[in-house]
Order: C-alpha cells, then structure tokens, then sequence
C-alpha cells in the first residue's frame, strides 16, 4: 500500500473511489478538470439567483444502498431529509386531477390494496405490470414492454422510465428498469422513501467527502485537465495535465471517472456510449411562506405538462424535464416561461408573472440509455493497463443514476485493493 491512487475527476463517481479506498488506508489525490468538485451532482451560488441552486434535482432513495454507504463513511447521513412514508404527490394538467401514490413505510407495499392509495383510473392487478420489466430481455424498450396499460402507463411507467433512464420510452432500455425495481419499489414503501437534500447537493454529497478525504492525506487538486494517459513498458506511464506532468510509479494505481467521451479520448480503442440526452432544471425564487404545505420538501410529479417534477423548498421551486432533446434548443426565457406556467397551475398561485429564476442546462446529462447503448458500456477493467474505469456509463448493471455512479466508485476501489 505504499503507492498512490490518482484519481482523475471529482464527480461523484471519482469521490466515491477516492473515499473508499482512504477508507481502506490508501493515499489518493484526486484530480478535477473544473474549478470544484462534484460534477453534475454539485450546489452553487448565483449571485443573480440570491441563493443556492443545484446544478439538477437528483432523488435518491432510501433503498439505494450505495448511498447509503458513501453518506455513512463521509459522515453525511444527517444532510439528507428522509420523510416517514414513501408518499409521492402527482397533478395531472390535462384533467386537473391530483392524487399521492403511497407505497407506505412497511416491507411490502401494502398501501396498494386500498384504492385511496393507488393512482386513479387503475386497478390493484395493473399493478402486476411490473413482471413485464422484470422479464424484458436487452433488446426490448419501455413503451412496447408496458404497451396498452392505459392509467398506470401513462401515469406511473412513463414518468418514471424518464426520470430513471432519461430516455424517451420508445428507446430506452427496459431491462434497465429492473434492477431498480428490486431494490426499491418491489421492497416496499421503506425502500422508497425520498431523500432530499434541504442544503442542497453539494452539502450533502460533495462536502463531506472532501474533509473525509482530507482528514486521510487525501488531495483535491482542481483546474487539472488530463490530456493523456502516457504509457511506458505496457502499463500507465505520465498523467500529462495541460500544465504538468505527473509521473506514476510501479505501485501507483489510475481511476479514470471521467465522462465517457473524455475517457474515448484517453484510452486509445476504447469503446463508451456515444449518444447522449439533455436535463433541463429550472430554479425559481418565491417568497418564504409561499409553497403550499403539500408541496413543502416533496418532489411533486406532473402529468401533461412541460414540467415533470417539481421539488419545493423554503425559498424556491425547482423543475425537471428529462430527454428535454427540444426544450434544451429553446431561450432560456422561454423555457422558464413555460414551466413557470406548470408551477401556477401546481402550486396554485394567483399570479403568472415569471419570478427570478435560473435556467441549467446539461445537454450530455447522461448517456442514451437504449439496448444499443448499453451493448457500448465497458466495465471498469476496460481502461487498459493500470487504468481502471468509474463512471455511471460503465456496466454497472443500473442506469446512470447518482446510485450507479457510486458503485462504479467503489468497484473500482475493490479492483485497486485487489479485488
């Protein structure tokens, strides 16, 4: 153990490998093209904003046991909420209906047996539908999985699809839903319960990992942008920086957790997804007091509209469409105009007028998750020599999710510990 982990990017696949092997008394430095760490997964100010926004609403769930891991060895199991019930608020736009899917606290999602419980139009065997996911092969997508299931399609599968795959559903990957069932909606409403970060991402996930790195002789090093990965003698030789060279010794050890398209530029004949679709966040200010107490602190689901997800908190509101392939070509004060739209018909407000706000957009926000993608994900020893891959794009075995991005972390960790 006497050789260093380089570690390059700060995301939160890269900090997932860089605490775990602290964790297992490794020395690591960790290297970060940007200004700060985090990745897509990260909390800033905006001056204009007047506040703290995330770069995108991630949930996480209470079944997400990777997290759990990483919230635990930084320290950070405080800095997420997590409510007594897995209860989740939708509104439908087109027929202005409103309901809660409640799947309970308890090991098996008994809420459903009672109608009051389930999603309006459907009945307790539609519910059954999930054995379709769970039997679908690498080749079939969502929307002709689950074809002709009316409500609970419309108003479960294909929200959900988009926001586990951020996919359009006639092109993702539905045996990528499967995992994700097992471990969470098919353990009940206790696997389920929504984790929200009230301090925003960066608190939560980035922070604490950082003085847990710290704390171990672990480096940040930011504004270190790999060039390439220089061989000598068939394994890892120099990480060539814009503006330096680092040179790796016998006993050091790489973890490339960068994004795909980087990692197809550092490791020659690698092959990564090549195709990728947009989020669009939107954040905007509203007046404390202002949020409706059933919207407080929950991530809201809209049916029909432009919006699909809403999260509320003291100060804001924030919005997420995912596979936003048109909305991301369009004005920013467009886009903002249209989901602002969507919030007054939600929340309820009297007035339309668009609010200070701020609109991100990540256009390569993960990799298209369909079959033919997913055939293009390496595993974590693809990297070649001494280069270990991490990543949410890599075969995790889930989409590309915080959850997945976390496991490849520690796979990685694993792998350089010798396993």
């Amino acid at each position: 153990m006497n050789g260093v982990v380089h570690v390059v990017g700060g995301g939160v696949a890269g900090l997932s490998a860089a605490t775990a092997l602290a964790e297992r008394g490794f020395r690591v430095i960790v290297y970060e093209a940007a200004p700060q760490a985090g990745g897509r997964c990260r909390s800033f100010l905006d001056d204009a904003f007047g506040a703290t926004v995330d770069n995108g609403t991630h949930l996480v769930l209470s079944g997400n046991r990777a997290v759990a891991r990483y919230l635990r060895r930084t320290g950070a199991t405080d800095r997420l909420t997590v409510p007594e019930r897995a209860r989740f608020p939708f509104a439908d736009m087109a027929t202005g209906e409103r309901w809660a899917l409640d799947l309970g606290a308890g090991r098996l999602p008994f809420g459903l047996l009672f109608s009051s419980a389930r999603i309006p139009g459907t009945r307790i065997a539609d519910y059954l539908s999930y054995r379709r996911v769970l039997a679908a092969d690498d080749d079939d997508v969502v929307a002709a999985t689950l074809s002709g299931l009316g409500q609970i399609y419309r108003r479960f599968w294909e929200p959900f699809a988009l926001a586990v795959l951020n996919t359009p559903p006639d092109e993702a990957a539905a045996g990528l839903l499967a995992p994700v069932l097992r471990e969470t909606v098919l353990r009940g409403g206790r696997a389920c319960l929504p984790m929200i970060a009230p301090s925003g991402l960066s608190d939560a996930f980035v922070g604490p990992a950082l003085a847990y790195l710290e704390k171990r002789g672990g480096r940040l090093m930011t504004g270190h942008r790999l060039r390439a990965v220089e061989r000598n003698d068939d394994r890892a030789g120099n990480l060539r920086f814009a503006d330096a060279d680092v040179p790796i010794s016998a006993d050091d050890s790489i973890v490339l957790a960068v994004p795909a398209w980087v990692a197809a530029d550092l490791v020659p004949g690698l092959v990564v997804p090549d195709s990728h679709e947009p989020i669009v966040n939107a954040h905007f200010a509203v007046a404390p007091g202002r949020v409706p107490p059933a919207m407080h602190g929950k991530l809201t689901g809209v049916i029909g509209g432009t919006a699909e997800w809403m999260l509320a908190r003291d100060d804001q509101i924030s919005v997420t469409v995912s596979a936003a392939r048109r909305l991301v070509e369009r004005p920013a004060g467009e886009i903002a105009e249209r989901l602002w739209r969507d919030v007054v018909a939600v929340a309820g407000f009297a007035d339309a007028a668009v609010p200070v706000h701020r609109v991100i957009k990540e256009r390569r926000a993960t990799f298209s998750q369909t079959p033919t993608q997913c055939r293009r994900r390496p595993t974590a020893r693809d990297g070649g020599p001494g280069v270990i891959l991490a990543g949410d794009w890599t075969a995790t075995g889930l989409p590309a999710t915080i959850e997945g991005a976390l496991r490849s972390g520690e796979t990685a960790a694993e792998i350089v510990s010798g396993g």
